[in-house]
């Protein structure tokens, strides 16, 4: 069994499809490999799933990207909807705005006025990622230009972020924890309300970026023409795997909400929320 991730190991993608991945494997009675494909915003790793055979031993972990990617790329070698069959809605979470404890900002506003002095960096574990879009739509929103970093994958950020090699990250809660033991500072969350996680982190709009709203989403996908009765094993096993004491203890702590849609539903965020693919068409449009 195979489930491919479109990040790179070390970041809060890679953790949370492991923490899938070792109830799985009891469950199944066989070893989940977890295949990690970074590369071109989440396209390598849909392409590896899309083209391969539809008996369910090839699942997709995949991200917003997969229907941000409609209108960020021109062309793709597969289909977001086409080509796959939905298993499950994991989680829909917001990014929060995490700067070096170096940098000479402790607000957003302090953050806008900074970057309008002087020409700052954004980092991003990838381009056409969905923290880069976020970061992006936030450069556009604020009226500010930034200068794009983008690694494969969080955990290399992360090693630049805390000594302030780069300015500026959009990241899961996961990164919370940093904040919390002092190492970043966290500055705002992309929700429209406060997460009860950080709820000192002003959202967006109320730290002086009106009408900015930005989440993301993970899910599980198979290839096209995978059998019912394999989607829907898939999807029950799933929902047990995220119900065990264990796996829920870990996802609690590192800010992961469990959502578990029926595989019909979760097909609605494969073809996107018009915010989404939007957001994707005005990237390309501005050659992020």
């Amino acid at each position: 069994m195979r489930l491919i991730v479109p990040l790179a190991p070390g970041g809060p993608t890679d953790l949370t499809a492991r923490l899938l991945g070792e109830p799985l494997s009891r469950i199944w009675g066989q070893q989940v490999v977890i295949e990690n494909k970074p590369g071109a915003g989440g396209n390598l790793a849909a392409e590896t799933v899309a083209r391969s055979d539809p008996d369910g031993y090839t699942i997709l972990y995949a991200t917003s990207s997969l229907a941000v990617n409609r209108g960020l790329y021109r062309t793709l070698t597969y289909d977001p909807v086409a080509d796959f069959a939905p298993i499950i809605h994991l989680t829909s979470f917001p990014y929060f705005m995490f700067v070096p404890n170096s940098l000479a900002a402790h607000s957003v506003r302090e953050f806008i006025a900074l970057a309008k002095a002087r020409k700052l960096t954004l980092a991003s574990p990838g381009s056409g990622t969905a923290p880069h879009l976020t970061g992006e739509l936030f450069l556009r929103m604020a009226g500010i230009e930034m200068t794009h970093v983008p690694y494969r994958g969080a955990g290399p950020v992360l090693n630049d972020l805390i000594p302030g090699r780069v300015d500026a990250y959009f990241a899961s809660g996961a990164l919370l924890e940093n904040m919390r033991a002092g190492q970043i500072r966290g500055l705002a969350v992309t929700g429209s309300r406060r997460e009860p996680a950080a709820p000192e982190l002003p959202t967006m709009a109320e730290a002086g970026v009106p009408g900015f709203e930005a989440s993301s989403w993970h899910g599980l996908f198979v290839p096209a023409r995978t059998p019912a009765p394999i989607v829907r094993k898939i999807n029950t096993n799933s929902i047990s795997a995220l119900g065990g004491r264990r796996s829920t203890r870990k996802t609690r702590a590192k800010r992961i909400w469990h959502c578990r849609l029926e595989p019909g539903r979760a097909r609605n965020f494969a073809q996107g929320r018009d915010r989404q693919v939007e957001l994707g068409h005005q990237a390309r449009r501005h050659q992020v």
